[in-house]
């Protein structure tokens, strides 16, 4: 079945495919993770019942999707072992001890806290359990702190040599964590993790508005939904376009992919390309439609100011333009559609109708997994326009490969499709499951204390 791929082809799929599996959950359990912490100290500060039945609504959809998220990531650093064993080696010394952080500082005060979280409020009391919770959450952020940091170290590499056996070795471990584009990317992953979030609670706050509008839990989950949407989603889009600024100055190439530039604009006036159909063979956009002198506006330019093109760059530094160019504009179209929930929103509120609104609500439920398509989207953009490297201008991913066949990544592909589709697939109906039923109903599925592997036994006639 995949006869005529190269080894380098199947393992490059073979990553994409889990790691796309692996970010739907974090996305979500970031974002989940900040909002059960409002939860909890809301209810703290308020006593309003309705907080507590969101926490306990929501903290069982989070311990299953966390879970989720543990097992899917695990696999892909066996991937670094089995495919990618050059990049391993070459990268290690650098890459090894941030992902080692991750783990030391950011998965133990998860796992740590998660259990006091889930199941410790009547047993370490509130303020404890508060403190338990809000530890989940900063570490979910840590998490994505870390693993931000690798990744855009790879995108803009800084603060290493190169040693005798051509390994990447620490020089500045300040200027490794703290690249170039590590801010940039920080700051618009975690809003994009906050987004998806409020979307998935507003989806699910809108399908029982519907069934029944008088629902108070599900009317205050939409009305919080719906706040994060009309205020994170304007600062998302500016965070996005000063990342694309700095992209555009550490990496052109990408930019040029994303916006369609097979050909360089000395004169300026560069087009800002709505739509086309990339054409890497003739290297020309066809097709094309786009409006004179915007693409100078959005990359902060005078007008008369010189814009280059893919025509500058070799073919063999060349990203795959049609996927950078396409899985942006999903973003981008998912980042205003996103914009436009939260500004009608924001006027059914005004007037008065957020909960009497129908429309609105189905709405809503339509774009429930928006957020994780946008940062799907988001991924492939950023990591597809990184090629034709695994360290951007360093180390190419056809010398990063492991010495493997193709016939053998052939197999295991296979195996993690069929395995990946049965495990995730059922874990993600069961979430399903869990967000049909409404927030008062008192067993979704998920014990309410831990599974006791010894100690109680009943005694009989008790």
């Amino acid at each position: 079945m995949l006869d005529g791929f190269s080894a380098e082809i199947l393992a490059r799929f073979q990553f994409a495919f889990t790691v796309s599996f692996h970010i739907i959950f974090p996305s979500f359990s970031i974002g989940l993770a900040s909002y059960l912490a409002v939860l909890n100290g809301l209810w703290m500060r308020t006593r309003d019942e309705t907080y507590l039945t969101l926490f306990n609504y929501w903290k069982k959809i989070f311990a299953v999707a966390f879970g989720m998220g543990v097992v899917s990531g695990i696999v892909m650093s066996y991937q670094f072992g089995t495919n990618w064993s050059v990049f391993s080696d070459k990268a290690g010394p650098v890459v090894g001890p941030l992902m080692a952080y991750e783990v030391l500082s950011a998965f133990f005060l998860e796992a740590g806290f998660l259990g006091i979280m889930l199941f410790g409020r009547e047993r370490v009391g509130e303020k404890l359990h508060m403190f338990a919770t809000a530890m989940v959450a900063f570490g979910t952020l840590m998490s994505a702190t870390w693993i931000l940091s690798v990744n855009s170290w790879m995108q803009t590499p800084a603060g290493y040599s190169i040693n005798e056996v051509g390994q990447f070795v620490p020089k500045d471990w300040w200027q490794i964590v703290f690249n170039p584009s590590f801010p940039y990317r920080l700051a618009h992953m975690v809003l994009a993790a906050f987004l998806t979030t409020a979307l998935v609670v507003g989806a699910v706050g809108a399908l029982h508005l519907l069934r029944d509008k008088a629902d108070k839990e599900a009317r205050r989950m939409f009305s919080m939904a719906m706040w994060m949407a009309v205020i994170v989603t304007p600062i998302q889009i500016f965070a996005g376009h000063e990342h694309g600024l700095n992209t555009l100055e550490l990496q052109p190439v990408k930019i040029m992919a994303m916006e369609g530039h097979y050909e360089s604009h000395p004169e300026g006036w560069a087009p800002l390309y709505l739509f086309g159909i990339p054409n890497d063979e003739e290297q020309r956009l066809d097709y094309a439609i786009g409006i004179p002198g915007l693409g100078n506006i959005i990359f902060e330019k005078p007008l008369d100011k010189a814009v280059m093109g893919l025509d500058t760059i070799p073919d063999d530094e060349q990203p795959p333009v049609g996927i950078v160019f396409w899985s942006f504009r999903v973003m981008v179209g998912l980042g205003m559609l996103m914009l436009g929930l939260g500004l009608w929103s924001a006027w059914a509120r005004w007037w008065g109708h957020l909960y009497d609104a129908p429309w609105l609500h189905r709405a809503c439920i339509a774009m429930g997994p928006s957020g994780f398509v946008a940062v799907l989207a988001g991924w492939i953009t950023t990591e597809v326009g990184r090629q034709p490297y695994t360290v951007y201008g360093l180390l190419r991913t056809s010398d990063s490969l492991a010495p493997v066949d193709a016939p053998a990544v052939a197999a295991s592909l296979i195996a993690f499709i069929v395995v990946y589709f049965a495990v995730f697939g059922a874990g993600t109906f069961y979430l399903l499951r869990m967000m049909n039923k409404r927030a008062a109903t008192q067993k979704l599925g998920l014990r309410d204390g831990p599974i006791r592997t010894a100690g109680i036994t009943p005694v009989p006639g008790e």
